[in-house]
């Protein structure tokens, strides 16, 4: 038995967003059920229906940032109940066999299940994501939101959030630490908060003087223009480490200089070749590192949540109708959001009634 539900679909690379009905699965014993109440936008949406990865299959559900209220449970769920506020984000399932899972690293598993975009490891079918009316996930999956987050702001914490959060923890930002942000966007605000928020000292990289006023308020202690030469040259042996949010190539050889000796630049946001030539005689001579690091284990995402929920941490969110998403994601390229659009899903269900 499945129920049938509505959501938003794309159904080819060229293709808008539009109205879509298909079914979730009912209820296995281990399985939340999940009344979707927002659903953050991530860059990664478009690239998955813009086919910019290859191999997708379509349709295609997007949302991986999604906050809601739990409806049903399974039989064996113990650390739910309906009414609860949950979470889910990039991952829904894993072997959870293999080493990274034995050790609380789903996000490493090579056999984890995407929450939209892949197929469910039990019974083959297709997995769709968070722009949809619920969402069936098993409980090991499913996190609990903590009171006191704005919802709409709490959404891109499921994504943007962790991303950030995780190479902040792991290189132990906090007091005494120089941090730097390279790009002001969904994951680069995200960045600026949380390492503020840690207590570390924290500047910003921008090519652009205009995003001067948004980063001080944001937490940013220092700006540094990285087209300027000079601003460039007196920030050399400055940093312990430096989050890298840039989503497309770029020349990171300026920003390593820009390391104390055994600092780290860690990637975030571009998957790919680097070019230029990435310069080594700094990484060997003074013990530089350049690092990548994707999302967060479950543990991890939800060590993040409880943080953000006691440093009043959330996103900058422009909340939308599911109804304008497709030009929304038109604003996202052209970088016209401050900082991430968040869907309110009672504007589907207004619709579908």
């Amino acid at each position: 038995m499945s129920t049938e539900i509505h959501g938003y679909a794309a159904h080819s690379a060229e293709a808008d967003l539009v109205p879509f009905a298909f079914s979730r699965r009912e209820l296995r014993p281990d399985d939340v059920e999940i009344e979707i109440l927002f659903c953050g936008v991530c860059h990664s949406d478009v690239h998955h229906v813009r086919n910019d990865w290859g191999n997708e299959e379509y349709p295609i559900v997007p949302g991986h940032e999604i906050i809601g209220r739990v409806a049903r449970v399974g039989s064996d769920v113990t650390r739910f109940k309906a009414g609860d506020i949950a979470g889910v984000g990039c991952l829904v399932d894993s072997c959870q066999a293999c080493s990274p899972c034995r050790h609380g690293q789903e996000h490493y598993c090579n056999e984890n299940t995407l929450t939209y975009a892949d197929h469910d490891r039990h019974d083959g079918q297709p997995t769709y994501g968070g722009y949809s009316e619920n969402i069936v996930v098993t409980e090991r999956f499913v996190l609990h939101i903590p009171d006191g987050l704005d919802l709409a702001g709490a959404a891109p914490l499921l994504c943007a959030g962790i991303t950030s959060y995780s190479p902040l923890r792991r290189w132990q930002a906090g007091p005494g630490k120089q941090v730097a942000v390279i790009g002001l966007g969904g994951l680069g605000h995200m960045a600026i908060k949380l390492a503020k928020a840690m207590g570390a000292q924290v500047t910003l990289f921008s090519r652009s003087p205009g995003k001067a006023d948004d980063a001080y308020r944001l937490g940013a202690d220092r700006i540094i223009f990285s087209k300027d030469d000079a601003q460039m040259a007196q920030a050399v042996s400055t940093f312990d480490l430096i989050i890298d949010t840039v989503p497309y190539n770029h020349d990171v050889n300026p920003y390593i200089a820009t390391l104390k000796p055994d600092g780290t630049l860690v990637l975030l946001g571009y998957l790919g070749p680097l070019e230029p030539t990435l310069n080594s005689a700094p990484m060997v001579y003074r013990g530089k590192s350049l690092a990548g690091s994707l999302i967060g284990s479950l543990a991890e995402t939800q060590e993040m949540l409880e943080f953000c929920a006691e440093h009043g941490v959330t996103s900058d969110v422009e909340v939308i109708a599911i109804q304008d998403v497709n030009q929304a994601y038109e604003r996202l390229l052209r970088s016209d959001v401050k900082y991430r659009f968040v869907i309110d899903l009672a504007s589907l269900r207004n619709e579908a009634t």
